[in-house]
């Protein structure tokens, strides 16, 4: 683990500080406590630029959860912006609302950082921060590719660019992108920052090909010294070894594994934004309760079938080590929010016992318990298919729900997180309800 050089002097016997900083005096202290250089940690620097081919154009942080690569890229648009008062930038973030909560204002964004007297003049009405200097950045949203055609800047950050997502039947990530680098041409040398979390989407991997990016790999453990020992505790027994904490904590692209019934990039496909439940002829939520509260969690998957024929997976409310009070509140709630007229509870593990649990817990929907005949993979083979004919979509983004989808294989095995992939068989029941039981009833001729 690499150390910034504030956390290397932390380490010294306490004399050799005291005399470190007396050496420094009143304005010296004052000065690494908000130069950078001192705090950061190597990885988390701006690779040295280079006259000639060497100069690179993209810098790519590729890391974990807790990593830092908010504050890295908020400390690289920082020293551009009071070293270049000529600095055009542009904040990208997945919405407007993580653009100003996270990139601008958030504990790590731009208007935390730095002393008080440096700080830029934040705008939030006109989406615009100007620094003492002249120096301009300005907040976009990867939702609203058309805003960034005309615009032109010299420098830009993109955030969390693996989350980006464009309204249903909107363009696609790749046109912001592309409508940002037709407008960098001003300065020199234009450069970006991406900072993101690795998921294996076009953009990200189309990017990492790229031939003037300089790439930074990181883990949430690169910055453990800065982190709740809690936090690191918890992460690591509900996550270590797993695909999911491969993805989130060890910043490790994961691709699809070979002979899955789902692939990633298949689900990126069919992924869209929330869509109204006005336009959905019905909603259910599904279950697959555990067999004790000490086992698997609870799958609680909302779904809903919507006016254009597809079905749409709005929420996963999965809980676990709960009792079965407790996740049949979760499946209430579940209910309320989503407004779903009917419940799908596999009742294999004592029947009576989870519907009377869930009338107990005053569900505002029918119930209809359901029997598995077969084994979870070969229920999951035809809802597989309904993704490949495209009549699915994800409503969101649900990590944990979809590593259990891309670990269950032909041929009947399971080789994701946890025992059993429960979030994944809730989904299978909520689709197949939707989509499949009624083209399965005979139809009767008069």
């Amino acid at each position: 683990m690499s150390l910034s050089e504030i956390e290397k002097i932390a380490l010294l016997p306490t004399d050799e500080i005291a005399k470190i900083l007396a050496e420094l005096g009143a304005e010296g202290q004052r000065e690494i406590l908000y130069n950078w250089t001192w705090n950061a940690r190597p990885e988390q620097l701006a690779p040295p630029s280079h006259a000639g081919d060497d100069n690179w154009r993209i810098w790519l942080i590729m890391a974990g959860r807790g990593f830092g690569k908010t504050r890295a890229g908020a400390e690289w648009v920082r020293s551009i912006a009071q070293n270049d008062p000529d600095a055009r930038i542009a904040l990208i973030g997945a919405n407007h609302h993580e653009t100003r909560s996270i990139m601008v204002t958030g504990e790590s964004g731009l208007l935390s950082i730095g002393p008080d007297d440096q700080k830029p003049l934040y705008e939030s009405s006109l989406r615009r921060l100007t620094y003492a200097n002249g120096a301009e950045v300005f907040c976009y949203s990867a939702g609203e590719a058309e805003a960034l055609r005309g615009p032109q800047h010299s420098h830009a950050w993109c955030d969390e660019l693996a989350k980006w997502r464009m309204p249903s039947g909107g363009p696609q990530s790749g046109d912001i992108w592309d409508n940002l680098w037709m407008g960098m041409r001003l300065g020199e040398h234009p450069q970006c920052l991406v900072t993101t979390t690795p998921r294996p989407v076009p953009l990200l991997k189309q990017i990492m090909t790229e031939q003037d990016v300089t790439i930074t790999k990181g883990s949430t453990h690169d910055n453990m010294s800065n982190l709740p020992t809690q936090f690191i505790t918890s992460v690591e027994q509900y996550y270590g070894g797993t695909a999911l904490g491969r993805q989130e904590l060890d910043g490790e692209l994961i691709e699809d594994i070979e002979g899955a019934l789902w692939s990633r990039s298949m689900i990126e496909k069919l992924r869209c934004e929330t869509v109204s439940t006005d336009a959905f002829v019905r909603i259910i939520v599904a279950v697959d309760p555990p067999i004790s509260t000490h086992g698997d969690a609870c799958g609680i998957i909302a779904a809903g079938l919507h006016a254009d024929g597809k079905a749409y997976i709005l929420g996963d409310h999965s809980i676990e080590k709960a009792s079965p009070e407790a996740w049949a509140q979760k499946v209430a709630d579940a209910v309320s929010i989503w407004s779903a007229d009917k419940i799908i509870a596999e009742a294999n593990q004592g029947g009576a016992m989870v519907k009377s649990v869930l009338q107990a817990a005053n569900v505002d929907a029918s119930i209809a318990l359901v029997h598995a005949s077969r084994g979870k993979v070969a229920r999951a083979e035809p809802v597989a298919a309904l993704y490949e004919a495209g009549r699915v979509c994800h409503a969101g983004i649900f990590p944990k729900l979809e590593d259990q989808l891309c670990a269950l294989m032909v041929g009947g095995e399971y080789i994701g997180p946890g025992r059993s992939p429960d979030r994944a068989d809730a989904l299978v029941w909520a689709l197949t309800a939707l989509l499949l039981t009624q083209q399965m009833m005979p139809k009767i001729r008069r």
